[in-house]
């Protein structure tokens, strides 16, 4: 079941081309959430026209502000947290993935639907493959298909879910945490560490993971988290 009620066959054949007000007619009495990606479908389109008279330099530009934007937030030297309350498709599902972390409520749809309408998912191939492997990039870009919540979670694409009327609490929370309960030198070199380690063979990797261990151990953060240890003292970020 997804959305609280079972999405037939049908029906996910026809979201793809529903973009008029009178298509969504059909689903009226549907859930909330499906009327809401059938208009954002709608919505989606209208921008889709933007872009079809664009010229190659044009949409060129348009994709390296794209990379730029994805490229900062998965480099950004501080956690970046998702926190998504609605269906996230193809761009929206982009920027999620590289996010470091990924909250959704249940009701969620989740989907990179560019080959659908003759795009194709290049900029965010770059990050799901890093988060989810060939295999899960494969079934996820080439079908298009949309995905539960709990799938996405599955897939290592979600961190977790929540219910909608916690999620806020739930996702501030967590950003609390992060901020009082762990360093900040130390989250800026792990996200770094994760980042460029993966770019590396066994050798290589071993040589930089030790490098940023002794980068560490220099940081006023470490120095002040070890004097605490050894006082036993609570130390506060």
């Amino acid at each position: 079941p997804i959305l609280g009620q079972q999405i037939t066959p049908d029906v996910l054949r026809y979201i793809p081309h529903t973009t008029s007000e009178k298509m969504m007619g059909k689903y009226k009495r549907e859930d909330a959430h499906l009327r809401e990606f059938l208009k954002f479908s709608f919505e989606a389109k209208k921008q889709y026209l933007v872009l079809k008279n664009n010229s190659f330099e044009e949409n060129l530009e348009d994709s390296n502000n794209l990379k730029e934007l994805f490229s900062q937030i998965y480099q950004l030297d501080k956690p970046v947290i998702a926190k998504i309350t609605g269906h996230a498709i193809a761009g929206g599902a982009g920027l999620a993935t590289v996010c470091d972390l990924v909250y959704s409520v249940p009701e969620a749809l989740y989907g990179y639907t560019e080959v659908k309408i003759g795009f194709v998912p290049a900029i965010v191939s770059v990050f799901i493959l890093r988060k989810c492997g060939e295999a899960v990039s494969k079934d996820l870009l080439l079908t298009g298909r949309l995905i539960s919540a709990n799938e996405a979670v599955e897939k290592g694409i979600f961190t977790a879910i929540f219910e909608a009327s916690e999620i806020e609490e739930k996702v501030e929370k967590i950003a609390e945490n992060l901020c009082s309960q762990a360093s900040g030198d130390s989250l800026r070199l792990t996200k770094e560490l994760i980042g460029k380690v993966q770019e590396l063979n066994l050798e290589d990797g071993l040589n930089f993971a030790a490098k940023m261990n002794a980068t560490a151990r220099a940081t006023k953060d470490c120095k002040a988290g070890i004097a605490a240890f050894l006082n036993k003292e609570k130390i506060l970020w």
